[in-house]
């Protein structure tokens, strides 16, 4: 967990009100503490303080200090105490204990009860025994010499003299000095102030649980490099055994800072998020693999993001509604710089020279679904099926409530099945004022057809490898117009292209390349953070070439088409 470095992200003194439910916390997670050890452990007047930090993984994880040295640390709402918390661990004489999955434990060498680790427990008392005490007994969270210990005074665990209450035991004690100088075994014990021997859980495989090096070795190797390496030997374990989610993690991180360090440039900001993805990173993705957002622990591009953002490597803004871009690199971040590219990958000036068509043939058109939203004066019809105000619905669904609505209030006309009788409700809902005394019956397409138009428009666009976005109204189409320029010349100007995951200054370099002439990006009038594309000329042949053919957007979403020029015309 802290094998390798941490960055902080926010330190803030615990106050008040906090201190209390810090400690009320401590106290549910640690039922066996006396309200003495309680008090000490969470003093009233000394220095206390919550700091939230990023693991080199990502992982969000809150570290609480006394007096700045770590004591406690929360992952996913459940509090762990640093090897600094627990003194008054003992083994007990009384056999092999019962240890259930989760169980906390707190990592010893044998002939000193001080910890040296903190992990859980990954199996049952039941689970070892049937094990033959082999395999990987628990995870280590926090241990001796790593960066959270770092973090802290640095201070040394004490040496606490075993408590022997039997002769047995005893025995095992004198043996155990006649062995100085020998590599030492391991024990584990869990919950605090609930004393559990573990024995040598993991000894015979040197798996999770491993082995610990003796007070002298550990002396001599506190260098950080250990902490990664050697003083509990928790990485035995190859890449190979890393669940599919954690690889699918290291495979994002590769991706970003080789994408970051080798494809993107600062001319290239504003860069749209799923451009990024699309167009850098899987461009990045080794031979063989692929990235999948939704097999990874983030689920969601956006929350991958967020995460480095924390990590101040880069800043995100949403520059239109429901479209994030990337507006700011730290290319001197130091995680950018200490980044080495994966053998095996071309140049970066290679990169960039294939960089146009990797973008094309990349590109997936977003799926758009319209959708519609109960408005007030729709209440009424649609309340019967359970929905309110806001509720938001696909026209297939829309025209099935419709339905039960007629039927259940037996509307269909019995002379002619092709109409429907008109209430009060339909009456308010979809008629006008004026047609109110008129209309006493409408057919049924006009009836579904008024029933849409009444209701609030929406639409769901989902790119590639994203969450879905609902957007209010109806999606803008891309729009294409000529304008005429100082001495009849005509440019072509595109709009929008963002609102479908096209990024504009991409658009301008191919279309740029493909028929020679300049191309532009400029702000669109009257609107903020929005820009268009002007090529010179009159160019709709080739954005209908590149959008319908190549892109697949369907035509519906594309505005302007017609103004291509007729043949045999000069452009």
């Amino acid at each position: 967990m802290f094998a390798k470095a941490f960055r902080v992200r926010a330190n803030t003194a615990i106050k008040g009100s906090d201190r209390r439910k810090l400690r009320t916390d401590v106290a549910a997670a640690f039922p066996n503490f006396s309200a003495e050890q309680l008090t000490e452990f969470i003093p009233n007047k000394e220095e206390l303080n919550v700091i939230k930090i990023y693991s080199h993984k990502g992982e969000a994880i809150t570290v609480y200090t006394n007096n700045k040295n770590p004591i406690l640390f929360e992952i996913e709402k459940a509090l762990y105490p640093t090897d600094l918390m627990l003194p008054g661990v003992v083994v007990p004489s009384s056999g092999f204990p019962q240890v259930e999955r989760g169980t906390l434990c707190a990592v010893t060498l044998l002939g000193n009860r001080a910890p040296v680790a903190v992990g859980v427990a990954t199996m049952s008392t039941a689970e070892m025994l049937a094990a033959g005490m082999k395999g990987k007994g628990f995870a280590v969270l926090h241990t001796y010499m790593d960066h959270l210990w770092e973090f802290g005074d640095k201070s040394y665990p004490p040496t606490l003299a075993p408590l022997v209450t039997d002769p047995a035991e005893k025995e095992s004690a004198e043996d155990e000095e006649e062995m100085e100088g020998q590599e030492p075994f391991t024990s584990c014990t869990a919950d605090p102030l609930q004393p559990v021997d573990i024995g040598d859980l993991s000894l015979k495989e040197q798996d999770s649980c491993a082995r610990l090096m003796g007070k002298e070795e550990l002396n001599e190797n506190r260098a950080a490099e250990t902490a990664e390496d050697g003083n509990i030997e928790v990485q035995q374990e190859t890449e190979d055994s890393r669940t599919p989610q954690e690889q699918m993690d290291e495979l994002f991180n590769q991706c970003f800072f080789h994408a970051l360090k080798c494809k993107v440039k600062k001319s290239d900001l504003p860069l749209l998020t799923s451009t990024f993805l699309r167009s850098h990173m899987f461009s990045c993705c080794p031979a063989g693999q692929q990235l999948d957002v939704k097999k990874s622990s983030y689920k969601k591009f956006s929350k991958f993001l967020q995460c480095m953002q924390h990590q101040k490597i880069l800043q995100v803004k949403e520059l239109n509604k429901g479209v994030e871009s990337i507006v700011e690199v730290d290319w001197k971040h130091p995680d950018i710089k200490a980044f080495a590219v994966p053998e095996g990958f071309s140049s970066a000036s290679a990169a960039q020279e294939s960089k146009s068509e990797e973008r094309e043939q990349l590109y997936h058109a977003p799926e758009i679904i319209p959708l519609y939203g109960v408005s007030a004066k729709m209440i009424p019809l649609f309340q019967e099926s359970g929905h309110r105000k806001g509720s938001i619905l696909s026209s297939s669904e829309v025209r099935n409530i419709i339905i039960n609505y007629v039927k259940t209030n037996e509307l269909v006309d019995e002379t002619n099945k092709n109409f429907v009788k008109v209430n009060a409700i339909l009456c308010d809902c979809l008629l006008d004022k004026s047609e109110q005394d008129e209309i006493t019956n409408l057919k049924w397409d006009d009836l579904l057809s008024r029933c849409l138009e009444r209701l609030q428009p929406l639409h769901q666009v989902t790119f590639f490898g994203q969450e879905p976005v609902v957007r209010k109204g109806n999606i803008e189409p891309i729009s294409i117009t000529i304008a005429q320029r100082s001495s009849n010349k005509k440019v072509t100007i595109i709009k929008n292209l963002e609102l479908y995951g096209l990024d504009p200054q991409c658009v301008a370099n191919i279309l740029q390349q493909r028929v020679q002439a300049s191309a532009t990006i400029t702000p669109v009038p009257g609107t903020k953070d929005r820009v268009q594309v002007q090529i010179q000329g009159n160019q709709v042949h080739h954005l209908a070439k590149m959008l319908l053919e190549e892109y697949q957007l369907p035509r519906k979403y594309i505005q302007g088409l017609e103004k291509a020029p007729k043949l045999g015309r000069k452009k």
